[in-house]
């Protein structure tokens, strides 16, 4: 810690600016604009986020304060990200609430936005660190479609292997016949020419919350004539737009013939549904 200012302690100094440690959203202002990192003993839902966002600071840090319904108290993290502002919450569990001192001391990372992550900030590393991170690197800009997020889950016999990406339109030509692509938008009919193009061998998706006419997995049946196995998660379960959180988190809540045969079931955990299209 090197210094105090009013409302505001100054925890790490480097040539690009300051990590500066705030006991509250509302004690940011214009001296942290453009170059310190901020890091809160607040929640970091919307309402903080834009106080914060409206003195536009490098990056910032909040907590998650056990995230609750409907996500409210990480909310702020999207709201940044829209602005281009990197951000991440700490685990409310390590820290003292109100204390944004200790926050950068002893707390965790547990949310980054993709801002955030494009800088190299990820779950679990110490709150000191990533602020570290944040005031030293610059993050990448993307055009959204670059943002594909494509990760490799597990690897099978035949060079398969089970690739989690957000949008079933983010498939590749490399994943024809060959990759269990895990993705995160609906199964209606609009998936449909994606899953046609891509043709994977095999899928799981997000049901979208089933829709009327069961509409969120009208795919499901479309592509089975066309030799696809696949099956949906419960939007409940996992967050749409994201891969990882449907292979994660996501509760198998429908399936189509050719999955079934393969040994996928309703409320099956996703990563098991993935793990028996890979190897059957």
């Amino acid at each position: 810690m090197t210094s105090t200012q009013d409302l505001q302690t100054v925890v790490a100094e480097h040539d690009r600016g300051r990590v500066v440690a705030i006991d509250s959203a509302y004690d940011v202002d214009d001296r942290n604009t453009g170059r310190d990192v901020v890091v809160s003993a607040s929640y970091s839902g919307v309402l903080p986020a834009r106080f914060v966002a409206d003195r536009r600071p490098r990056a910032a840090i909040g907590l998650d304060c056990g995230i609750g319904p409907e996500g409210a108290g990480i909310a702020g993290l999207w709201f940044y990200e829209a602005l281009g502002i990197p951000a991440a919450t700490a685990d409310v569990n390590g820290v003292l609430l109100g204390d944004g001192v200790d926050v950068h001391t002893h707390g965790r990372v547990s949310r980054v936005n993709a801002v955030a992550a494009a800088c190299g900030v990820t779950v679990g590393m110490p709150v000191a660190d990533a602020a570290m991170l944040l005031l030293t690197t610059d993050p990448t800009a993307k055009a959204p479609s670059e943002i594909t997020n494509r990760t490799v889950m597990e690897e099978g016999p035949g060079g398969r292997a089970v690739v989690c990406t957000d949008s079933i339109a983010f498939g590749t030509p490399a994943d024809r016949d060959t990759n269990v692509l895990v993705t995160a938008g609906h199964t209606g009919r609009s998936s449909v020419p994606y899953l046609r193009k891509f043709r994977p061998y095999g899928f799981i998706c997000s049901d979208g919350g089933r829709g009327r006419d069961d509409s969120g997995v009208a795919g499901l049946a479309i592509v089975e004539a066309d030799g696809l196995a696949g099956a949906c998660v419960d939007a409940r379960t996992a967050m749409m737009g994201d891969g990882l959180s449907s292979y994660r988190d996501g509760v198998v809540s429908a399936r189509n013939a050719l999955a079934a045969a393969r040994g996928v079931e309703v409320g099956m955990a996703a990563r098991d549904a993935a793990h028996l299209l890979l190897f059957r």
